[in-house]
């Protein structure tokens, strides 16, 4: 059997190296699993024995094998996030769950948006140039960015800057709709 400071040196450098080579800086690896920062530091240092919940929350943010992580077996050709298992954040009335993969938040991320009635999501400005652009897939949407607003019905496509406050809501019912964050 491994003696406890090489299974936390595999498991420690299983970790840095999965988050490294998927572009993620330490607090991209905690805000996407939900681990803080320092417990991230710490964990990759080999300095903290992390609980299985943790390992689980960072194994599925930077899609790694939980079963395999201190074998150090190659990752496989297809990526796949079941659908259970995709991240989800509840946001007053809308479900947002995260569709693109972990090295590509910042740049280019992709959500499933689920609005209860009369939901809304509003929105800060993001960093200069960001644009989005909303699919609606099911019900109506209202979208706002800034001084401009347009209605959207099923199967309609907006575009806009979203450097500038900007708001999605339902409009009236339940709504479902894919988006996409562009960075500059």
């Amino acid at each position: 059997m491994a003696d406890r400071s090489d299974i936390h040196d595999r498991l420690a450098a299983s970790l840095r190296t999965a988050r490294k080579a998927r572009g993620l800086s330490l607090d991209a690896a905690a805000k996407l699993s939900g681990v803080s920062r320092s417990m991230v530091s710490q964990i990759e240092r080999g300095e903290s024995s992390p609980t299985v919940a943790t390992l689980w929350a960072l194994t599925q943010a930077l899609q790694l094998d939980f079963a395999g992580l201190l074998e150090g077996r190659p990752t496989p050709g297809i990526e796949v996030t079941r659908a259970g298992t995709a991240p989800v954040i509840q946001r007053g009335g809308v479900t947002i769950r995260i569709l693109s993969a972990p090295e590509s938040i910042g740049q280019h991320e992709v959500y499933e948006l689920a609005f209860t009635a009369g939901a809304r999501l509003t929105s800060d400005p993001h960093s200069p140039g960001c644009r989005e652009h909303l699919t609606v897939l099911e019900g109506r949407l209202t979208v706002t960015s800034g001084e401009a607003t347009e209605r959207l019905a099923l199967g309609d496509v907006a575009r806009y800057p979203a450097d500038r406050p900007h708001q999605i809501a339902a409009d009236p019912g339940p709504a479902r709709a894919i988006l996409i964050v562009q960075d500059s």
